[in-house]
């Protein structure tokens, strides 16, 4: 049997915002250690990993391995009936076809359930070799954003390069090109949100991305104020954002390479 339980709805709503348009239907992996995701998009271009630990959660009990079956836009539906500050309260039996999902209010005198049917799916898990990045860049979440945002009006791509003084995002389209460049040491455009941009750098790397994908990735920005890019030549890149202190969200997508630029 799957209990677990999270002081505040809001954290799990967010967690699915970030997933929900990338993936329809995803399996759920619960063990002792707390829950896990392992998803490719629906276009197979993107890998999403989630990983939320047993921490997180208080209580938090799984007896044994399950793996729960899921439309991730169901669950949406059902999560958008809890308010932000609910407690939300997750089980699923061993014999389940369904996930029991329960709110209830701070006052402790409102408690709604729900319960969403399960799905059988067919899923491999890919096995993720331990890589060594050329470049990591640490930079504020909502900078990172908002870059993508912007650049995206110009065009499909944008071409990340990393050096030991700076990082520079570059879109060139049809209707004219533009830049960002951060400065490492240098802090967010929003005062309340400085996050410093930090580049640890073994060689410099320059590679071409999809914006749509990246913007997608942008939409775990409310779970954490920092976000990780990781890069090395010809493999994909990591977005990794933490969900607090017990938890992340990987977002793996490959480079575009010569025509596909």
């Amino acid at each position: 049997m799957l209990e677990a339980r999270l002081g505040q709805s809001a954290v799990f709503k967010k967690v699915l915002d970030s997933i929900k348009d990338l993936v329809s239907d995803a399996n759920f992996d619960c063990n002792d250690n707390g829950i896990n995701l392992q998803a490719m998009d629906n276009s197979h271009v993107a890998l999403v990993i989630l990983s939320l630990k047993a921490g997180m959660f208080d209580p938090f009990r799984c007896d044994r391995n399950l793996s729960i079956g899921i439309n991730l836009a169901s669950l949406g539906k059902i999560m958008k009936c809890a308010a932000n500050d609910d407690v939300l309260t997750i089980k699923a039996d061993d014999q389940q076809d369904t996930l029991s999902l329960t709110f209830e209010n701070n006052n402790q005198d409102r408690v709604s359930e729900y319960e969403l049917k399960l799905m059988d799916i067919d899923s491999e898990h890919l096995g993720i070799p331990e890589t060594n990045y050329e470049a990591s860049i640490k930079m504020s979440s909502t900078e990172f954003q908002r870059i993508c945002r912007d650049l995206m009006q110009l065009s499909e791509s944008v071409i990340i390069e990393a050096t030991k003084e700076s990082v520079k995002f570059t879109a060139n389209g049809d209707i004219g090109n533009g830049n960002v460049t951060l400065k490492a040491g240098g802090g967010s455009a929003d005062k309340e949100d400085d996050v410093p941009t930090e580049i640890e750098l073994q060689s410099n790397v320059t590679l071409t991305f999809s914006l749509k994908y990246l913007v997608n990735f942008t939409k775990a920005t409310s779970l954490s104020k920092a976000v990780t890019l990781s890069m090395s030549n010809e493999v994909p890149l990591l977005v990794e954002y933490k969900v607090s202190d017990e938890g992340h969200i990987r977002y793996y997508l490959a480079p575009k390479i010569g025509d596909d630029s």
